[in-house]
């Protein structure tokens, strides 16, 4: 058996960002005092000259980013998720969303495996924040290979775009020679006839595993890994939900907004069937190790099986 690679999505980003400075000129990327975390210091090392540290004004570093976008550069603004979307949220909605400019926002540190920096830092709720604004793409990668393809399709995209990344290290899954990202395009990692696991970020290997064992307890289940949530695959969630009739949502993210909702909206829609979501129910993190907090609030592999069981047996 291979050894599981694990890579944090931030570090991805650094990666891919600089990788992308080298072919375009016009990329800018801006932080707020944390290149170090972001991971955008990888490019201020090769780049100084086209990276902008706006201190700990998170608000004004997204205002600047409409004002480059508007003289025909291409901003990657980064911080964590928590600022990123939190303090500059009506900078965001006024001065990127309704211009429709093309600023990416590169938020690290997101969700409940901040671990150690407790409820303060877990930022939750992005997805919610950032999907409501109309307009934005909202991209919540799985793993490093997808990370390093979002962040490229989001610099070929023209408008805003919010790509969701984090702090802990997580399994590559996506190593196939077929891979492909195409942004709105669902991804079908397994297939099952009794229920539909759609999984989004980090909970995509935590839906896998649980998946090997449900099958351990004679049930059949679907994986799809959901990287955008924004404009969000209709089709193939629509296709689970006629296939199996029932379906479970799994994110790292308050089930209220975020995946979970977007997929109950899609099915309420086009084929009502039962939707249960996994996520943060309705509560505020606390501080810890990531991996203890996964397992504490039921999700890591183990704890969606379990949940998924409970739930199917009614």
């Amino acid at each position: 058996m291979s050894e599981i690679i694990k890579i944090a999505t931030r570090e991805s980003y650094g990666k891919a960002i600089t990788e992308l400075g080298r072919e375009h000129e016009e990329i800018v990327v801006l932080d707020a005092d944390l290149a170090e975390a972001t991971k955008t210091a990888v490019f201020r090392k090769e780049f100084p000259e086209r990276h902008i540290d706006c201190g700990i004004a998170e608000a004004n570093m997204i205002g600047i980013s409409a004002g480059l976008a508007t003289a025909g550069k291409v901003p990657f603004a980064s911080s964590f998720a928590m600022f990123a979307t939190g303090r500059a949220y009506e900078q965001i909605r006024n001065s990127v969303g309704y211009p429709h400019l093309n600023v990416k926002i590169c938020a690290t540190h997101a969700g409940l495996t901040v671990g150690e920096d407790g409820a303060t830092h877990q930022c939750n709720e992005d997805i919610a924040l950032m999907r409501s604004i109309p307009g934005m793409t909202v991209i919540v990668p799985s793993d490093d290979i997808e990370t390093k393809a979002a962040v490229r399709a989001a610099y070929e995209y023209q408008g805003p775009v919010y790509i969701r990344l984090g702090r802990f290290a997580v399994p590559v899954i996506n190593t196939n020679e077929d891979y492909s990202f195409q942004m709105g395009k669902g991804i079908k990692l397994r297939d099952g006839s009794d229920v539909s696991v759609i999984a989004t970020g980090l909970m995509v290997s935590s839906a896998l595993e649980a998946a090997e064992i449900l099958a351990g307890n004679g049930i059949s289940a679907s994986v799809v890994n959901i990287h955008t949530i924004k404009p969000i695959d209709r089709e193939i969630i629509v296709e689970e939900a006629r296939k199996t009739g029932r379906i479970v949502t799994a994110e790292e993210h308050s089930i209220i907004g975020g995946l979970g909702s977007a997929v109950a909206e899609t099915v309420g829609d086009e084929f009502p069937v039962p939707v249960h979501r996994v996520g943060m129910n309705d509560t505020f993190g606390e501080s810890g190790p990531a991996a203890d907090l996964l397992r504490k609030y039921g999700l890591d592999g183990k704890g969606l099986a379990d949940n998924i069981m409970a739930w199917m047996k009614g």
